[in-house]
């Protein structure tokens, strides 16, 4: 053999083995099970259960609880119909996703349909192996092409989940109980673990027939109770007034580390109210809601005197929340013309006394948002330095010179020049935003057109929450008034962004991602059912939103949300309105409650208990009241 064609053979192998080495690396990957965005201890340490529960609480009895509004539809995943209580858009009770977000630790999922997953060191994409032991309640295997037919299917039919998995480019079958999600870019070091969230539909089910012979159709709202592979399904309905959830005898997962000491009532009652006062009332005579979030403070300091809770049959107890404030503000929608100007906005912010609100109807209890963030790592505050600030200077010419040099604050009401300080800069701004008083009415300077505003509400809570807040938009010359509607056609008209203002809710977690999309993007402004109830169209806030989703650590991370956060505070987007400082709950004492609640969710229902010779006592006490 001549040397060159040894050396050609041995470069040959060489690269034969690098190729196999390379392969090799690929079909072996480094498989996790728990998997964490933030903390590097809780993918180390064996997930053996949730550390507060009640490894051997007894199973049986049902959970009554009540629920405002109505619902027409048992599919959550399309912007049509109002889904009954128990679905969500990550599956609720019914579906269950590839891996559950743990409800004691911030961006930790640990597994579920999926045993593990796997990810190359460039994030570019991410393998999900099945649990073999996964089942629907037919009894048939949930399979790759289940799971692959549910995200073509979600990312078509669903708003949020659209925007949520916008850079998965495909999904493939690499064997019978594996599943490869390839993106279109790298450096996403979120998105493998949100894959992860993804609820996993029966194809079988919805591509089949129901009892009539008609084919099933997902992109449809339906009453026919759907096929899951959850722990409960449904036992019976009425529909728009109640739905009972029955336990699944024979669960495959009853016994996955997440489900230990969990999913302990054999039925979940929900009944529906179309008055939140009526509601009330049914909580206190017992029979209908057992457990109860208390969301007006009023309610909680003056009416809870009646005799069960002086008897100790109902308990009131608060729970502290460790994780991220659920943002809520007033949401003036910007696809209007009227509320494009930034100096408008801060007007309409100084018109907000909270203060007073706070005083007269809230007993001083609640406070205010500060940020988008709150109670967070996350959370801007002061004035942006060091990788914040570097992040923001890219920007600078497109942001407001304040922003770098000031504080944020919201306007303060503690006394009444401050009233009148604040209203004054408010025409102040009007006038440079080409609006004027006349005759008692904030009109255009050019059109006459008085300047309006139609608050949209789904309840009568709504006037709790507008109310004041009407009266100084008033005392500025503004046609402010309150719509209260029913709760589906708000559903449909908030979903629509057909509104002038509405109370919008932003819940965030403590990693932040590709879910931003469908807060802040541009891409989300016109899309029916998107969270972006303001309607931002903001090229700065969609630069920043890519940032956050490619940043490299968690230190990159945190400096460019709190970028955003500065951004979204210092434009004026919305009004930000309150929160309790603590989760209010009030409950008949029938139940054996782990020691310990979760640490990140501050509650975990499900880890409760029925106590029947408690239970038995209670329903006495019923009988006897009658």
């Amino acid at each position: 053999m001549g040397l060159k064609r040894f050396r050609t053979l041995a470069l040959s192998m060489i690269a034969t083995a690098l190729l196999t080495g390379t392969a090799s690396a690929q079909e072996d990957p480094e498989w996790r099970t728990t998997s964490s965005l933030i903390s590097e201890a809780a993918e180390t340490e064996t997930f053996e259960r949730y550390p507060y529960v009640n490894p051997d609480a007894p199973k049986g009895g049902t959970l009554n609880t009540t629920t405002f509004g109505t619902y027409d539809s048992f599919n959550p995943f399309i912007v049509r119909g109002t889904p009954a209580a128990g679905f969500g858009s990550f599956g609720g009770l019914l579906w269950e996703t590839l891996m559950q977000q743990s409800v004691d630790e911030a961006g930790t999922s640990h597994p579920q349909i999926a045993e593990a997953f796997a990810y190359p060191e460039d994030y570019s994409s991410a393998t999900y192996r099945i649990d073999p032991r996964a089942r629907w309640h037919d009894g048939q295997p949930i399979t790759p092409e289940d799971i692959i037919w549910s995200f073509e299917t979600l990312k078509r039919i669903s708003p949020m989940h659209k925007h949520y998995y916008a850079n998965v480019s495909k999904a493939e079958a690499l064997s019978e109980n594996e599943v490869r999600f390839t993106f279109d870019q790298t450096g996403n070091r979120e998105l493998p673990h949100i894959m992860g969230d993804l609820p996993v539909l029966p194809k079988h089910w919805w591509e089949g027939e129901n009892a009539r012979g008609q084919k099933r159709n997902i992109e449809n709202p339906t009453l026919e109770p759907p096929l899951g592979s959850g722990p409960y399904k449904i036992e019976s309905f009425d529909a728009g007034s109640r739905i009972v959830w029955k336990r699944v005898d024979d669960y495959w997962g009853a016994d996955l580390p997440i489900n230990i000491g969990r999913n302990n009532f054999d039925r979940l009652r929900y009944i529906y109210f179309q008055d939140d006062n009526a509601e009330f009332l049914a909580f206190k005579r017992g029979g209908f809601e057992d457990i109860r979030r208390e969301m007006s403070t009023r309610r909680w300091v003056q009416e809870y005197d009646f005799p069960a809770v002086g008897s100790g049959d109902v308990i009131k107890r608060e729970f502290v929340e460790g994780g991220v404030q659920h943002m809520q503000a007033f949401a003036f929608n910007m696809r209007l013309p009227r509320f494009q100007d930034r100096l408008v906005r801060k007007a309409l912010t100084l018109a907000y006394d909270f203060e007073e609100q706070n005083r007269l109807q809230f007993f001083g209890l609640n406070r205010r948002f500060s940020s988008y963030f709150q109670n967070s790592e996350l959370a801007s505050s002061g004035i942006p330095e060091g990788k914040e600030l570097d992040i923001l200077e890219e920007f600078r010419d497109d942001l407001p010179p304040e922003l770098f040099t000031d504080e944020f604050k919201l306007p303060v009401f503690d006394s009444p020049r401050s009233a009148r300080d604040n209203l004054r800069e408010a025409v102040g701004l009007f006038d440079e935003a080409g609006w004027e008083i006349r005759d008692g009415r904030m009109v255009n300077k050019e059109t006459g057109e008085q300047f309006r505003i139609d608050f949209l509400g789904g309840s009568p809570t709504a006037e709790v929450i507008a109310g004041g807040y009407i009266s100084n938009l008033r005392r500025l010359g503004i046609d402010a008034t309150l719509r209260i509607v029913d709760t589906s056609q708000y559903i449909q008209r908030y979903q629509n962004f057909d509104f002038d203002a509405v109370t919008a809710a932003f819940p965030q977690t403590e990693s932040p991602g590709n879910e931003q999309r469908d807060y802040w993007s541009s891409q989300a402004v016109d899309t029916p059912g998107s969270r972006n109830a303001p309607g931002i169209k903001d090229p700065v806030v969609d630069r920043l939103i890519d940032k956050i989703i490619f940043a490299k650590d968690r230190e990159e991370l945190v400096a460019t949300v709190r970028a955003l956060d500065r951004v979204l505070l210092w434009n004026y987007y919305t009004v930000p309105q309150y929160y309790q400082p603590t989760m209010r709950y009030a409950y008949w004492n029938k139940f054996g409650i782990p020691e310990q609640q979760p640490r990140y969710a501050g509650i975990d229902t499900m880890s409760w208990w029925i106590r029947p010779d408690q239970e038995k006592a209670i329903e006495r006490s019923f009988e006897e009241a009658q």
